[in-house]
């Protein structure tokens, strides 16, 4: 497994939209081993490919409490297929916009059809932090990030933030 470098926001990398992934093999495994890892390290709770600068429809997710084993999952082209009427606010955080949050209003469930690290296809209904996280990084795959769907005030406000950061190198 291999550490993967984080793309930081505002990288326009980050507004491209993901490709589907043709067949699950050994090199996307492998990708989704360096994801977990990844994440793991950068002590987050979900990972999609173009966060680390990969252009495929990948996204590893692990939302177990730090006091509990590991339980992570890859979802491979995942694809809602059905949203709850009811939403619920989340103050959401992501790797790639490191130390920034907002509150973010998503639906409180969903059901998601995708491939596992196998290949087979399979359907997850999630709720709570799960569905929130899974939301979360399957938008990245279609090159939008949490920041989008807040005032385009606080959006510019974290921007700027993030660009300072990056100027003074400690986003590096």
């Amino acid at each position: 497994m291999a550490l993967l470098p984080l793309l930081f926001a505002p990288d326009p990398r980050l507004k491209r939209k993901a490709t589907p992934v043709t067949v699950v093999d050994a090199r996307v495994v492998k990708l989704i081993d360096d994801m977990l890892e990844t994440m793991y390290h950068f002590k987050g709770i979900g990972l999609a490919a173009p966060q680390v600068d990969v252009l495929e429809r990948v996204v590893v997710v692990d939302i177990a409490d730090k006091d509990s084993p590991p339980e992570p999952m890859a979802l491979v082209n995942p694809e809602v297929v059905w949203v709850s009427e009811d939403t619920v606010p989340y103050n959401e955080g992501c790797l790639s916009l490191p130390d920034q949050f907002a509150d973010v209003d998503r639906p409180r469930a969903v059901r998601v059809r995708y491939l596992d690290r196998t290949g087979q296809e399979l359907e997850l209904v999630a709720e709570g932090v799960l569905a929130v996280c899974v939301q979360h990084e399957i938008d990245h795959l279609d090159g939008v990030l949490f920041v989008d769907y807040i005032s385009a005030i606080r959006r510019g406000i974290i921007l700027r933030r993030l660009q300072k950061m990056k100027k003074s190198g400690t986003l590096d």
